[in-house]
């Protein structure tokens, strides 16, 4: 089976193209936990899958490096539109891709080269109600810096939907924040029935924040599209940016571009670059243990 590995600001994937092969479903959780083993693997954040849709052009499946599925990536989006387009499976610079989150409008731009360099994505509208991030409480009511206290720590979260669940907090520092600590607690709170993505945000000014993101299912990573949406929504919510403004975010592996717009939906815009094309030996990867 040929897989190719790319990343979003360093955000990777090894992605498998099910437009002409096929998995048996089974296989899926083990396959993604053993591709994303650094050591006996390829080493990746996860896998995701290009498959078919009938709701949409394409659809992308995700699957995290412990094996769990998530439910949309906004990185793996703009790696999957280039993907499809400089391999020729479309030829319109605008098409829609389907996730577990819903189904997302992608626009791509070549700029000096043959190649796409930078994807635009509609990540829709934010989901803001407890109902649909998913957590506990009135499911009519959302979470706006709302107190969370583990380990006798309390830490205050606005919580947002991008198709995935985040839990944001703003912070003085973003790279003085024990993240690899406090993500994994927050994450399994049982305030969250399927688990919380947990970023931290440090607002620069009007047009900037830092961001650092704790993704459920596969750690600290470089970058995260979702999460740099719900930071920009977060943030927006409490009154540190204003509405309608693109916003630069940066984050460990680079910068994204995200614009809330007046009509409630979010655009995100990033590069997507290729690591390297290979084959992989199913019956190695599908093994219950590599050890």
């Amino acid at each position: 089976m040929y897989f190719t590995k790319m990343h979003g600001l360093g955000n990777n994937y090894i992605f498998i193209n099910l437009l002409e092969n096929t998995l048996q479903e089974q296989i899926l959780p083990t396959l993604a936990k053993n591709l994303s083993d650094v050591r006996f693997g390829i080493g990746s954040d996860g896998m995701i899958l290009i498959c078919d849709s009938k709701v949409a052009d394409f659809r992308m499946r995700i699957f995290n490096a412990d094996g769990s599925e998530g439910k949309n990536c906004g990185n793996g989006l703009r790696c999957v539109a280039k993907y499809l387009y400089d391999h020729q499976f479309i030829d319109s610079t605008c098409f829609t891709i389907e996730t577990l989150g819903g189904i997302v409008e992608v626009h791509i731009s070549q700029e000096n080269t043959k190649e796409v360099e930078f994807v635009t994505v509609d990540m829709g509208e934010p989901k803001l109600l407890k109902g649909m991030i998913p957590m506990k409480g009135d499911p009519t009511t959302k979470t706006i810096n709302e107190p969370l206290t583990i380990g006798g720590n309390v830490y205050y979260l606005t919580c947002v939907s991008m198709g995935n669940p985040h839990a944001i907090m703003f912070v003085d520092d973003v790279h003085n924040v024990p993240l690899e600590t406090i993500g994994p607690m927050i994450e399994f709170s049982d305030l969250f029935p399927e688990r919380v993505n947990v970023g931290v945000v440090e607002v620069k000014n009007d047009n900037e924040i830092d961001y650092r993101v704790w993704e459920r299912g596969s750690g600290l990573t470089m970058a995260c599209g979702t999460g740099a949406c719900a930071a920009v929504v977060a943030a927006t919510l409490n009154g540190k940016l204003k509405q309608n403004q693109v916003i630069t975010v940066h984050l460990p592996g680079g910068d994204l571009e995200i614009h809330w717009d007046e009509h409630n939906h979010v655009w995100k815009k990033g590069r997507a670059e290729y690591i390297c094309h290979g084959e992989m030996k199913l019956d190695y990867f599908t093994k219950e243990t590599m050890l």
